[in-house]
């Protein structure tokens, strides 16, 4: 049975795609039939991305596919052992699809309250469509050096009731370059970073076990 995350947002730039990237070149390094369903069909970024991956010839391969809805991705997912939903930058009827579909509904965000606020947003209408809070988790990508600004967004994050990622990705040009070469953030020129970026996915992977655990007991 195919495994879904989801990976959403309401805004674009704040690392959708980056997290979906990731988590889709994690899981097949580790042996599983992965595929990205790239929903974001004006701009494709993900798709594009694979387009340079494959150029580059950088193993391991990465399925990603297009998509025009959500149920298009799920009809196809039968062969995969998970499905990466990398959705559209801005909430649609689709983005609530993927969240009622996915084991783990991932927001990824900035620290500004310009990006806090309507992933909290977001995250409360999931909720009241009926997704469970705890199928929900944070991941603040694009993090600068304050210390403080990452609490305060952490207490925020909190407060509103949803939990986050301890692990963060910082902002670095390694990641954007890493990017533009089809890589994924734990495939940058740069240990230190691919070691914060494998914190972060081995963080998400464990989440997705843990709920995959709950939801089958």
């Amino acid at each position: 049975m195919t495994l879904f995350i989801g990976v959403v947002s309401q805004k674009g730039g704040v690392g959708k795609s980056t997290i979906a990237r990731m988590l889709g070149r994690e899981y097949a390094l580790a042996g599983w039939n992965v595929k990205i369903a790239d929903l974001d069909i004006q701009q494709g970024t993900s798709f594009s991305w694979q387009a340079r991956r494959l150029q580059r010839g950088i193993e391991p391969a990465v399925a990603v596919e297009r998509f025009g809805t959500v149920s298009q991705a799920v009809k196809a997912a039968g062969p995969y052992d998970i499905m990466v939903l990398d959705g559209p930058p801005h909430a649609t009827m689709g983005t609530h699809q993927i969240a009622e579909t996915s084991t783990l509904v991932v927001l990824p965000t900035g620290l500004a309250l310009d990006d806090l606020e309507p992933t909290v947003l977001l995250a409360h209408e999931m909720v009241k469509k009926g997704v469970p809070a705890e199928r929900i988790v944070i991941v603040f990508c694009r993090v600068g050096d304050s210390d403080a600004e990452l609490a305060e967004a952490r207490s925020y994050v909190l407060q509103a009731g949803y939990q986050h990622l301890r692990n963060v990705l910082p902002e670095k040009t390694g990641f954007r370059r890493a990017s533009d070469e089809g890589r994924a953030p734990t495939e940058t020129r740069f240990s230190s970073l691919n070691e914060r970026a494998e914190a972060v996915a081995q963080e998400l992977a464990d989440l997705v076990q843990s709920q995959t655990n709950r939801e089958a007991a």
